[in-house]
């Protein structure tokens, strides 16, 4: 949430009713997976913290979507070398990903078939829990494992006003760790501040630097800075007619080559969704399989609008 949130206009309710045609009529925007890069573990929303504006609404409480476990994960990824799919990056978000006690063989499981591994992670308490199987992936994979970092801002004000007090010192602590032991690691930051792109890459540079943490904060991949999601503030719908107008293609869109699988909570299957932002919404729900999710994908929530088209966000980079 930005500072100036209050005075912005709120959603009309007329818009992302219909999965076919926006409020005025016109065809919603759509978008077909056209090779699969990246596929996305939810691990469950259980969370050591609980963010002012968690898009997934993670905390200690919230086990809607529950502990995915290594079985369920290697189906997919047997599913992956056995129908040739191509996917490279297995990504691991939460919830906080380290609470998932199963995390460690996942990794082993996806680095050892030759995936990258990407895990997200506030790097607190329950990645340092894990510093000894960390160690030793880290040796036997070395940049094959990268860790992204979220940290909400370069000073610990606006980081805990976010994530809550005493998050700031336990989360540097951990990137520390990561760095002081030849981790490939990345930061996340997010863009509620109400300062400029270009500020904020000024002020994690000055705080690298303070760290002794060698990541380029002008790069959006060492330093990716999402924009703030908030599905009750006003946002364009997405039409056909948009990719032209916004010189921008479907194929950069986010679920133009990732998916995400979550197991919901009382489920036996896990379930694949079009992407990371939308866990719970039943339209965005595209089977059991991979094969099952390799359908179209209508642009019909807000998310889809600010973060991926708008915003030009990417989980994955």
């Amino acid at each position: 949430m930005s500072v100036s949130e209050h005075s912005l206009r709120r959603l009309d309710p007329k818009k992302f009713r219909d999965p076919e045609v926006t409020a005025n009529g016109e065809r919603r925007a759509r978008v077909a997976l056209k090779s699969l890069a990246t596929l996305w573990i939810n691990t469950g929303t259980l969370c050591n913290l609980a963010c002012r504006n968690c898009y997934i609404e993670s905390s200690a409480r919230n086990d809607r979507l529950s502990y995915i476990s290594a079985a369920d994960v290697r189906e997919y990824l047997d599913e992956i070398e056995r129908e040739k799919l191509g996917a490279r990056l297995i990504g691991y978000t939460g919830g906080e990903p380290f609470m998932n006690p199963d995390l460690p063989e996942m990794l082993e499981d996806s680095l050892a078939r030759g995936f990258e591994a990407l895990v997200l992670t506030n790097a607190m308490k329950p990645m340092m829990k894990h510093r000894e199987q960390l160690l030793k992936l880290q040796q036997h994979y070395g940049s094959q494992l990268t860790l992204r970092i979220s940290l909400d801002h370069y000073s610990r004000y606006y980081h805990e006003l976010e994530r809550g007090q005493r998050s700031w010192a336990p989360a540097i602590h951990g990137l520390q760790w990561l760095a002081r032991h030849g981790f490939a690691i990345k930061v996340a930051g997010r863009m509620f501040s109400g300062e400029r792109e270009a500020e904020l890459r000024e002020g994690f540079a000055r705080l690298f630097r303070t760290l002794g943490v060698r990541l380029d904060p002008y790069d959006p991949v060492d330093l990716v800075l999402f924009p703030e999601m908030d599905e009750t503030v006003d946002v364009p719908e997405i039409t056909q007619s948009c990719w032209g107008i916004l010189k921008k293609s479907p194929n950069d869109v986010m679920c133009a080559s990732s998916r995400m699988v979550v197991k919901r909570k009382g489920h036996e299957r896990p379930v694949v969704v079009a992407c990371t932002l939308l866990p719970y919404d039943p339209q965005f729900e595209l089977g059991h399989t991979l094969a099952e999710a390799r359908c179209t994908v209508r642009l019909n929530h807000p998310h889809c609008a600010k973060f991926c088209v708008l915003g030009g966000a990417a989980c994955s980079r």
